[in-house]
C-alpha cells in the first residue's frame, strides 16, 4: 500500500514538472516607467497561466549582463526566454547562445538588429515603430499649421526605436504639408526624464528658439516640461509631444502642459511576448513579426487611455 501510494505521489510529481513552464525574462532596465508596465503586464498575465512561471531578471543597462542572464537561463535549462534588450545592435550573440541551446528566445518591444535572420525558434513582439514618431509628429504639424521652429530630443541611439522615431520626424518633416518646420536642435537624452529636463535647460540658456519639442518618448518629453516651466515658459505657447502614453503623460496632458503622445500598449506587448514564447517552446510556428498597433492621444481622447492604463 505504501508502494503505491508512493508510485502516486512520484507520478503525480512528474506530471507537474513535465507540465511546468520556467520562463526566463530579461528587462533591459527595471527603473523605466513604460518598461515597467511591459515587465508588470507580463507578471500579470503568467499569474492567470496554469503551470507557467517568470524569473524576471534586471539587465541595469549592462549589454554584458544581459548576456550573462541570458548564459544563466540556459544553463538552469529555462523552456524559453523573453529579452527586452539593453543594445539592439548586440542581438546576434543572443540569438546564437539560444538558438544553440535549442531553447527559443523572443524579443520584446526593441527591435533586434538581425529581426529579419532569426532562427526559427525566435521571435519579435512590438509595434510597429514607423507608427510612433510618425503620428506624434504629423499631430505637431497640424497644431503649427505646418510651419515653425521645432526641437529634437532622441532616445538610445544604440536603439532601433530611438533611430527609427528620429526618421520618422524627418520623414514627415519632408512632406508638403509640413516642410515649413525647421528643426533648430536634435540631441539624445536616453529615454531619460532627468537628461531630458538638462538637456532643455541648456538649450533655453544657449537661447534656442522653438515653437515645438518632439520628443521619442514621454519621460524625456516630461523632462522638458519641467526644465521649460522652471524657466517661466508659458506651456500654451510650446508645444510639446512624446510617445508611450504613460501614467506620468496622460496626467501632463491631462493638467494641459503635453501635447500630443502616442499610446504604445506595454501590456499587451508583454503578454504577446509570453504568448508566443510557450507556442515556439511548444514547436508551434507564429509570425517572425508579431505588432500591436499605436495610437494617436491628443487632449481630445486622453480620458479612453486614462482608463486603459
Amino acid at each position: 500500500m505504501k508502494k503505491l501510494i508512493l508510485g502516486a505521489a512520484v507520478a503525480l510529481l512528474l506530471s507537474t514538472a513535465a507540465h511546468a513552464e520556467m520562463v526566463g525574462v530579461s528587462i533591459a532596465k527595471f527603473d523605466d516607467n513604460f518598461l515597467t508596465v511591459l515587465r508588470n503586464g507580463m507578471i500579470d498575465y503568467s499569474k492567470t497561466l496554469k503551470g507557467v512561471t517568470l524569473q524576471v531578471e534586471d539587465a541595469q543597462n549592462d549589454v554584458a549582463k544581459q548576456q550573462s542572464q541570458i548564459q544563466n537561463f540556459i544553463a538552469s535549462g529555462v523552456t524559453a526566454i523573453i529579452v527586452n534588450p539593453v543594445d539592439t545592435d548586440a542581438t546576434a550573440a543572443m540569438s546564437k547562445l539560444a538558438a544553440d541551446a535549442k531553447i527559443p528566445l523572443v524579443y520584446v518591444n526593441r527591435e533586434p538588429v538581425n529581426v529579419d535572420a532569426l532562427p526559427a525558434s525566435q521571435a519579435f513582439v512590438a509595434s510597429n515603430e514607423q507608427e510612433s514618431g510618425t503620428l506624434e509628429t504629423k499631430e505637431i504639424c497640424r497644431l503649427l499649421n505646418g510651419k515653425g521652429k521645432a526641437v529634437v530630443i532622441m532616445g538610445e541611439l544604440s536603439n532601433q526605436a530611438a533611430r527609427q522615431r528620429t526618421k520618422d520626424v524627418h520623414d514627415v518633416i519632408k512632406t508638403d504639408e509640413c516642410k515649413g518646420i525647421q528643426i533648430v536642435e536634435e540631441q539624445t537624452a536616453n529615454w531619460d526624464r532627468t537628461q531630458g529636463s538638462d538637456l532643455m535647460a541648456n538649450w533655453l540658456s544657449s537661447g534656442v528658439e522653438f515653437d515645438a519639442v518632439i520628443s521619442n518618448n514621454d519621460e524625456m518629453a516630461i523632462g522638458a516640461i519641467q526644465a521649460l516651466k522652471a524657466a517661466g515658459k508659458d506651456m500654451k505657447k510650446v508645444l510639446v509631444g512624446g510617445v508611450d502614453a504613460t501614467q506620468d503623460a496622460l496626467a501632463s496632458m491631462q493638467a494641459g502642459d503635453l501635447k500630443v503622445t502616442v499610446f504604445q500598449d506595454a501590456a499587451g506587448q508583454g503578454k504577446g511576448a509570453v504568448d508566443a514564447a510557450l507556442k515556439l517552446a511548444k514547436g508551434d510556428k507564429i509570425e517572425k513579426k508579431v505588432y500591436i498597433p499605436f495610437q494617436l492621444v491628443t487632449p481630445a481622447n486622453v480620458k479612453d487611455f486614462v482608463k486603459k492604463n
